[in-house]
């Protein structure tokens, strides 16, 4: 039972990381490959779905817009019903704890008929969606929010406009939501990001057939698009190897193999960072399918000089940035970044959540209102974590277990399943 019951979980130090291991479907794909194959015409096959929570509550709201889709393991069947096909739900759609399933599917239903409302669970429903209501909105969407701009988002959607819109703020999720909205308007819709963010959207649009043009960061849409429905095939998620990277790297005599990881430049920053620091993470068998790049990852045990992480980084690194804190410890000159406030704002306060346990595990840090600073060489100790409700603080914890003195309690440990829910399993077979 552990300390706190069966949410809890216990972990010790460990010896090595080895063997081979294949990840679950990447997250940020398999949204968006379900959110496209439900507007294109005719069939479409996803493999390697995303075991994820996440990605369920997008396949449960698609249902309620009247799309028929079947999953049978990691393969998930869409009959797409056209841009005009969706119909209006008979009750709230719930997003669970998926932000990614929220702001992009308004995109969607910004240019549907229908009055619609999304919901989400206590986390998501304190969590920024004025940032995607403001560019729908001036495309002609009516939406309204919550308190403080904060879900339940009640969507009427209807005729659209075309925008230019410049992002305010770098966010993948609000540039696929006009991307997405833009798919309905007569004309060309143009996002321009200050800082690049992960591009599966535009991939995934011009692998279905949509009009779409990038020029280093303006991407442009022209509507109405007709999208084909596709076979694709989703790559093993890097966001969930990364943890198993970071700890391959610290834990001594650690040699992993990881299978079939998605590699595409605007998601594969964290080895941008790791390899200068002296991190030996090798690229082998590089192949690009369904226009995303993936390839296997040969990781060993080494020593890493760490240092700071430029701010141009840091949105492609947005995910990364709680284990490479805990990772940051393990370095020779320790680890610091600045211009991730935006880490405030996820499942929780990740830069708090990630402060408070190094202490509560002996580690000395600084907190910025935009990032942290940690100092190098330190030990661990075991502790009791409390990852307040957060998948990536629960999995970022665990990696520090395995290089702590004594045992580890993460208290709510099953908030994994939100992005990962194998994890712990995965953990025990190649920790031995």
């Amino acid at each position: 039972m552990g300390l706190f019951g069966s949410k809890s979980k216990k972990l010790n130090g460990a010896k090595k990381l080895e063997g081979a291991v294949q990840f679950p479907g990447d997250k940020s794909i398999s949204h968006r490959y379900a959110m496209l194959a439900a507007i294109a015409e005719g069939p479409s096959e996803i493999h390697f779905f995303s075991s994820s929570a996440d990605c369920q509550s997008t396949l449960d709201c698609l249902k309620a817009l009247g799309v028929k889709i079947e999953r049978q393991d990691n393969v998930v069947k869409i009959e797409g019903v056209g841009l005009t096909g969706l119909r209006a739900p008979s009750g709230p759609l719930d997003a669970g704890n998926s932000g990614s399933t929220m702001r992009m599917l308004s995109g969607v239903l910004a240019g549907q008929p229908f009055r619609s409302v999304l919901v989400g669970d206590a986390s998501l429903s304190r969590r920024p969606m004025k940032r995607v209501a403001e560019p729908l909105t001036r495309m002609g969407a009516r939406i309204k929010t919550a308190e403080g701009g904060c879900p339940p988002l009640e969507i009427t959607g209807g005729h659209l406009t075309p925008i230019r819109y410049e992002m305010p703020v770098a966010s993948a999720q609000v540039k696929s939501a006009i991307l997405l909205a833009g798919l309905f308007a007569e004309g060309e819709t143009v996002v321009v990001e200050k800082l690049p963010t992960r591009d599966h959207t535009e991939i995934a649009l011009e692998q279905m057939g949509a009009d779409i043009g990038r020029h280093q960061r303006t991407i442009a849409v022209r509507g109405p698009a007709r999208l084909e429905g596709k076979k694709f095939y989703v790559p093993g998620d890097i966001s969930s190897a990364a943890f198993f990277i970071a700890a391959a790297l610290i834990v001594p005599d650690s040699n992993l193999v990881m299978h079939n990881v998605g590699l595409n430049p605007t998601r594969s920053a964290l080895l941008d960072v790791l390899v200068p620091m002296g991190g030996h993470a090798k690229v082998v068998n590089l192949e690009m399918l369904n226009g995303e790049l993936l390839g296997n990852l040969h990781v060993e045990s080494s020593a890493l000089a760490g240092g700071e992480i430029r701010e141009g980084l840091v949105p492609g690194l947005i995910d990364e940035l709680p284990v490479l804190s805990v990772l940051g410890t393990q370095t020779e000159k320790g680890l610091w970044f600045r211009g991730a406030a935006e880490l405030r704002v996820k499942e929780s306060d990740r830069l708090a959540a990630v402060a408070e346990n190094l202490r509560r595990m002996g580690a000395e840090v600084e907190e910025f209102p935009d990032g942290l600073g940690v100092a190098g060489r330190q030990k661990l100790r075991g502790a009791e974590i409390d990852p307040h409700g957060d998948h990536r603080i629960a999995m970022a914890f665990a990696v520090a277990a395995l290089v702590a003195e004594g045992t580890t309690v993460i208290k709510d440990s099953s908030c994994v399943d939100i992005s990962f829910p194998d994890f712990f399993d995965l953990l025990a077979r190649v920790t031995g």
